[in-house]
């Protein structure tokens, strides 16, 4: 089974670092939205979508992919992100991007999250929040993560 994973990082590379951690363990590609042909992502069992985090959503780059990708029947998705705080139970972040992704026919297999260095306004002002994030507990644990997809969905590198 091949995996890709597609992610947006813009600010301090904080999801790329996530992405390849999860990449390595998957035998994925990491690839920014304007580097993969649409179209491809049907060759690929399981397909990553991340960014960081930016007033609650996922970086406009990474909605605008998704929401141009053609509705069909897909395979397997997951969906990660990186942000100064963590997701409130009543609003999660992660929530639009797959209820978006279900709607163009992947079967989002699991979501995962990680502290990342913010210095969106106004942590700016104090010289950012989450220093040092991800570390190398949140790469591991994204390892762990992408490891746990591997063996559920028979995914062999």
């Amino acid at each position: 089974m091949q995996a890709i994973i597609v992610c947006t990082s813009v600010s301090h590379g904080n999801t790329r670092r996530v992405a390849e951690a999860m990449g390595q363990v998957l035998d994925a590609r990491v690839v920014a939205p304007d580097q993969v042909d649409p179209a491809a992502l049907a060759d690929y069992d399981l397909v990553g979508f991340g960014s960081g985090i930016f007033l609650g959503s996922f970086h406009p780059r990474l909605r605008e992919f998704v929401q141009a990708l053609p509705a069909r029947r897909r395979r397997h998705a997951f969906v990660f992100a990186t942000s100064g705080f963590p997701e409130a139970g009543f609003q999660r972040f992660s929530r639009p991007l797959t209820t978006l992704l279900r709607d163009k026919g992947f079967a989002v297999a699991d979501t995962f999250s990680c502290r990342g260095f913010d210095t969106w306004l106004p942590f700016k002002l104090v010289g950012g929040v989450r220093k040092g994030r991800p570390d190398a507990a949140d790469l591991l644990a994204a390892r762990k993560f992408a490891d746990g997809l591997r063996t559920r969905l028979d995914i062999t590198p």
